[in-house]
Order: structure tokens, then C-alpha cells, then sequence
């Protein structure tokens, strides 16, 4: 690095900070990929987040002016080295991209990238987006990757803030559409959930640039692996006052009535007809009783705001010695391995998250143009 340890630090302290500074989607990333160009010294870097139709729902760079980007034209279409790393999910480290036999070309205002370094963003198991960098500042013979393997491990640092950063981004944007009072709650529990997960995240980020810092070494280490424990100490209380965050409505009428109520809601605020059914069921406990509530809120959100559907159902019932919740529309529908692929997981990770931590499982049944079908099971009720 031709900056010094010190200005790595500063360049990471900086994307933790936009973290917690910025909630627009493309605030956040300019300055993750700002922070990446810096920290690993290239002359150019970049971060897309694909669409669901082959080409860039975001796409940001740094290291080119304005009027080149003008110039440039349309965003990248996902083909060549891009759609490797968003579906082989693996790390590309080159000594000329030109010469990849993936390289496709570029328009004539393009600037010529040389050695590249791009790695997938993943959020659980789906990747999101591709981060990458070109021509790193340092000699090198030609044809020969200025990038090392330890940039790579970087990078991937900054690709888990990269990750974090959408998260907390989509969770803003769906905020200033949610109209229904009750998904207010849903949103603030989901907003603490990101923020524990960014603490881990800055714990990570300690540690990696202890690595970094070799001026005084012993002295330097020792201060991040305080910041690390403060952390950890930080997700610790916050985790507990999550806890405390269950929704008053639920809490004081229970599972089937907060249910029976939002949908009502549901129901007069869409188009689409939203009905509830809730037979033979008894009182849960609480931790299962919310993360049902917010599975059937994410589901709904998605029937609603995205299938097209004109009927959404919503039950719960008795299986045998288990609770069941399923929410069924007659919408579009998709393939889930095409949402997977695409970046996308219409909350699907946060929903089976939800459902393993309490004990249970989530089903997920779909197909283009037969409507989807997302149910919960949990032991007891």
C-alpha cells in the first residue's frame, strides 16, 4: 500500500462510518467503493448490484469523472467476468482482463482496465452484488496481477460491509413505503437486527486491520482487540434489548387476533382481496409467536408489493402436534433458483432464519405464472 498502514485504517474507519452516517443505497456504496480504491491503491473501482432481468439495479464506480461515465453509456449488461462472479460466486484475480477469453469489450469511452481483482457479495448464501477493482498503483511486470492475496482478503472485508450496507439500505427504502402502523414494528426490529449484524461486522474489521498496522505493532493490536471486545460487547446488549422490542398488540392479543387485525388492514389498504383463516390454535411461546408474525409480514409484503397477485390467503392451524402458518397467493410467481442467481432472496434468508431459530422450518413452493406458497412449522401450539 503507497499510503501507509495508517491511511488503511482511516480508509476502513471511514466505510464503517458511512455505515452508520448514510441510509440512501447509493450514498453507502460510493463510499465503499471510494474506500476500496483507496485502501488498496487502484486506479479504479466499482460495485453492481444486479437486477432480475440480466443487467444492474445499481451500479457504482469511483476513479472516473462525470463526463467519462457520460460518455461510457448504459450500465453493464451481467456477461464476461461480471456474471462469473455473480454466479460462480467466486473471487477473479487477473493479470489482464483483456486477455480472459470471458472478456467481452467495452465502449470506446471505456478506460482500459488492466490487472483486476473482484470479488461476489453475499448475504448468507445469496450473492447480491460484485465489487472489484483495476490497475493497482504499483509496478509490475506486464501481464503480471499488481493484486496480492492479501488485497483479496481485504476486499473481502469490505465486500461483508458491502453486504450489511444493502441490508440496512432496502430496510430504509421499504420503511418510507409501509404505510400500516403495525409493520412500523417489524421495520424497527428488522433496522436492530442489521445494526447487531454491522457490529459484528466492525469486530471483523478490527481484527483485519490489526493486520494492517505494523508501527507499533504490540501497541496497535493491543487497541483494536479492545475495540473488538467493546464491540462484542455492544452486540451483546443489543441482542438483549431486541428481545424486549415484541410488539404491545401482539404481546396483549395474541398471535391470531394481531394477525386477524393487520390483514384487515392489509385488506382495505390493497387491491388485491387478503384473507385470514386461524382454527384450533393456542398460545405459543413468545419468541415463536413473533418470528411467526414476522414471516407472515415479510410474506405478505412480498405477495403485495410484488407478485401482482389479486388474492392473498393467510392460516394458521394445527398439524399434529405442531402450528402452521401459510401464506398462499395466486400472483406471478418465480423460480427460486433464478432469485438466487439473480442476487435477490425476497427476504427468504431473514424468513428461514426466522423459522430455524425457533425450532422450525420454512417451505418455500413456487413457479413462473403458478402463484407461491411460503409456510412455517413450529413444535407446539
Amino acid at each position: 500500500m503507497s499510503h501507509g498502514p495508517r491511511s488503511g485504517l482511516t480508509a476502513v474507519s471511514s466505510a464503517l462510518l458511512a455505515m452508520s452516517r448514510h441510509l440512501e443505497v447509493r450514498d453507502v456504496l460510493k463510499t465503499i467503493v471510494a474506500s476500496a480504491r483507496e485502501l488498496l491503491d487502484a486506479q479504479y473501482a466499482a460495485l453492481g448490484v444486479p437486477d432480475d432481468h440480466g443487467g444492474f439495479a445499481q451500479f457504482v464506480v469511483d476513479g472516473v469523472s462525470e463526463e467519462q461515465w457520460k460518455a461510457i453509456g448504459p450500465l453493464p449488461r451481467q456477461h464476461g467476468i461480471l456474471a462469473a462472479m455473480l454466479h460462480e460466486a467466486t473471487p477473479e484475480r487477473l493479470g489482464d482482463v483483456r486477455k480472459d477469453p470471458r472478456f467481452g469489450g467495452w465502449p470506446s469511452a471505456h478506460p482500459d482496465l488492466i490487472d483486476f481483482l473482484g470479488l461476489p457479495i453475499r448475504d448468507g448464501d445469496e450473492v447480491i452484488g460484485a465489487l472489484f477493482l483495476a490497475n493497482k498503483n504499483c509496478p509490475k511486470p506486464e501481464g503480471t496481477c499488481g493484486f496480492t492475496q492479501d488485497d483479496e482478503e481485504l476486499l473481502g472485508i469490505l465486500a461483508q460491509h458491502a453486504a450489511i450496507a444493502l441490508t440496512n439500505a432496502r430496510l430504509y427504502e421499504r420503511s418510507r413505503e409501509l404505510t400500516i402502523a403495525e409493520e412500523r414494528s417489524r421495520l424497527a426490529h428488522e433496522l436492530h437486527d442489521a445494526v447487531s449484524q454491522k457490529l459484528f461486522s466492525l469486530r471483523l474489521t478490527a481484527q483485519a486491520a490489526a493486520a494492517l498496522v505494523d508501527r507499533d505493532p504490540a501497541r496497535a493490536k493491543g487497541e483494536l482487540h479492545q475495540v473488538a471486545t467493546l464491540a462484542a460487547e455492544a452486540a451483546d446488549e443489543l441482542r438483549a434489548a431486541v428481545v424486549e422490542l415484541r410488539p404491545a398488540a401482539l404481546e396483549e392479543d395474541g398471535l391470531v387476533a394481531t394477525l386477524r387485525t393487520q390483514i384487515q388492514v392489509l385488506d382495505r389498504a390493497h387491491t388485491a382481496r387478503v384473507t385470514f383463516t386461524g382454527r384450533g390454535v393456542k398460545a405459543l411461546p413468545a419468541a415463536q409467536e413473533e418470528a411467526m408474525l414476522r414471516v407472515a409480514q415479510e410474506a405478505l409484503h412480498n405477495a403485495l408489493r410484488h407478485s401482482g397477485a389479486e388474492h392473498v390467503d393467510v392460516t394458521l392451524h394445527r398439524r399434529g402436534t405442531a402450528t402452521v402458518l401459510r401464506v398462499t397467493d395466486d400472483g406471478g410467481g418465480f423460480d427460486p433458483r433464478t432469485v438466487r442467481r439473480a442476487g435477490r432472496h425476497l427476504g427468504l434468508v431473514s424468513m428461514r432464519d426466522r423459522a430455524n431459530g425457533t425450532g422450525g422450518r420454512l417451505t418455500v413452493r413456487s413457479a413462473p405464472g403458478e402463484g407461491t406458497t411460503i409456510e412455517m412449522e413450529v413444535p407446539g401450539g
